[in-house]
C-alpha cells in the first residue's frame, strides 16, 4: 500500500514500482474515458444543431408556403373535358371509397404529399372550415388521396380530427393515372398538391397542379382556391 504522509493524505507510489504503474494505468483509463465523453458530447452538439437547423429550414419554407401569395399553377392530363379515371382505394374511415359512387355529384380531388407535409393537412383543415364556402362553389364533396399506408392515414386523420375522406393510395397506381405525382417535391415517389374537380358526369371540370418546380406550393388558401377554380371554369 502506498505510504500516507503526517496530514493523511497518501503519497505518491516510488516511480517504477507496480503501485506506480497501476496508478499511471487507472489515469490513462479515466483520461481515456474522459476523451470518449468529450468526443460523444461533440457528436451530440453537432447531430443536435444539425437537427435544429434541418427543421428550421423547413419549417421557414412551409410558413413561407402558408403565408405567401400561392403562384399560378399547371394543368396535368388528363385535363379539362376528359374522363376522371376511376378508382377504389382504402379510406380513412375504415373502408374503402370509389369514385363511381359519387355518380350524380360534383367531387373535387385533392392529390397531396401526405404524412411528411404538416401544411397539406392544414389544407384540409381550412377546407373544412370553409365547408359554406365549398358548397357554395358547387362542391358537393372533397376526397383526398396519399400515398401513404391505410393505417398511418386513418391514424393521422384521427389525430387532425378531421371528417374529410382521405384515400390511400401507396403503390401510386391512381396517382399515376391521374398524374398528380409529377408535380411535387418529393420526385415522383410522392404526389404534390394537385386539386382536379369531377363533374356529375364524370368528366373533369377542373384541373390545378399547385406543387410544381420551383415554388413547391404545398399550401394554398381556400379564398384563393376557390377564386382559381371559378375563373378556371369562366375561362
Amino acid at each position: 500500500m502506498a505510504a500516507e504522509t503526517r496530514s493523511g493524505a497518501k503519497a505518491a507510489p516510488k516511480p517504477g514500482t507496480k503501485a506506480a504503474r497501476r496508478e499511471k494505468a487507472k489515469q490513462l483509463r479515466e483520461e481515456e474515458h474522459q476523451r470518449q465523453l468529450r468526443t460523444r458530447r461533440r457528436v451530440i452538439a453537432l447531430v443536435a444543431a444539425a437537427v435544429i437547423a434541418v427543421t428550421a429550414v423547413l419549417y421557414f419554407v412551409f410558413r413561407q408556403s402558408e403565408q405567401s401569395p400561392a403562384p399560378g399553377y399547371d394543368v396535368g392530363s388528363p385535363g379539362i373535358g376528359q374522363s376522371a379515371p376511376g378508382f377504389t382505394l382504402a379510406s380513412s374511415a375504415g373502408d374503402t371509397q370509389s369514385l363511381a359512387a359519387y355518380k350524380g355529384k360534383t367531387v373535387l380531388l385533392y392529390f397531396q404529399e401526405g404524412l411528411t407535409c404538416q401544411p397539406c393537412w392544414d389544407q384540409i383543415k381550412d377546407l373544412e372550415k370553409s365547408a359554406a364556402q365549398v358548397k357554395a362553389a358547387g362542391i358537393d364533396q372533397v376526397l383526398s388521396v396519399t400515398t401513404d399506408q391505410a393505417g398511418l392515414v386513418e391514424r393521422k386523420v384521427a389525430d387532425e380530427k378531421l371528417t374529410t375522406p382521405v384515400l390511400s393510395d401507396p403503390d401510386l397506381k391512381v396517382s399515376k393515372e391521374y398524374n398528380a405525382n409529377k408535380y411535387g417535391m418529393m420526385g415522383d415517389s410522392r404526389d404534390g398538391h394537385s386539386f382536379i374537380l369531377v363533374g356529375p358526369d364524370g368528366k373533369i371540370l377542373w384541373r390545378a397542379d399547385y406543387g410544381g418546380a420551383p415554388k413547391y406550393t404545398m399550401y394554398v388558401t381556400v379564398d384563393k382556391l376557390l377564386a382559381d377554380l371559378k375563373a378556371g371554369r369562366q375561362a
